[in-house]
């Protein structure tokens, strides 16, 4: 787990500040495991179904990182097959950014929150995009008011899961509704059971 997406992103100066860190050597362990890739397991393919957002990163032509966030119903960033995910690209503000940019230079870099849990899951891969009308209909959520243009295909080559330490905890509307409905329920039982007992007084 992690042995590919290290291998990939550490670089001689990484490696030369974990060395006089004293972590050079565990990270080293680590990177002599790194394979082609980091499979992905059940574990991620069921953290990244849950999710109803995510950040990715691509490089811009003039060099530049460049992040943007995306949303969606929970899942809309789907397993397609082995390590490759995919997502809808919809009509909006026409600035193309990500579009060109990985046309450009194919690396990503998506970045997933489930701040309930204080979860975290880092991806890297190769992206691109295309417009083939059956893969977009392959990837449409069921329902979403929104008009496709194209669908981003990435084949994840390595992910990194981090710990919780300084994530806040934060939670959604529908999450928050939740966990209230008990309370909201009970309060519900109590009312009709004063109404009642006044009843039965009057």
């Amino acid at each position: 787990m992690a042995q590919t997406y290290l291998h990939q992103m550490f670089g001689p100066g990484a490696r030369a500040l974990q060395t006089a860190a004293g972590s050079r050597t565990a990270y080293a362990r680590m990177e002599s495991q790194a394979g082609a890739i980091d499979a992905l397991t059940a574990r991620e393919l069921d953290f990244i179904a849950a999710r109803d957002s995510f950040y990715i990163a691509s490089v811009s032509e003039s060099g530049w990182p460049y992040v943007q966030h995306r949303g969606g119903p929970s899942g809309f960033l789907r397993h397609i097959a082995g390590n490759r995910l995919g997502f809808v690209d919809y009509q909006g503000n026409r600035q193309y950014l990500s579009t060109a940019n990985l046309a450009a230079d194919d690396r990503v870099s998506l970045f997933l929150m489930d701040y309930p849990a204080r979860r975290r899951l880092k991806l890297i891969g190769h992206g691109r995009t295309s417009d083939d009308p059956a893969e977009i209909a392959g990837l449409v959520p069921s329902g979403y008011d929104a008009v496709p243009e194209r669908v981003f295909l990435i084949d994840v080559v390595g992910f990194d899961w981090n710990c919780p330490q300084h994530i806040t905890p934060r939670f959604t509307e529908a999450e928050i509704s939740a966990a209230h409905q008990p309370l909201i329920d009970e309060l519900a039982r109590l009312r009709a059971r004063v109404l009642e007992l006044e009843e039965a007084r009057a």
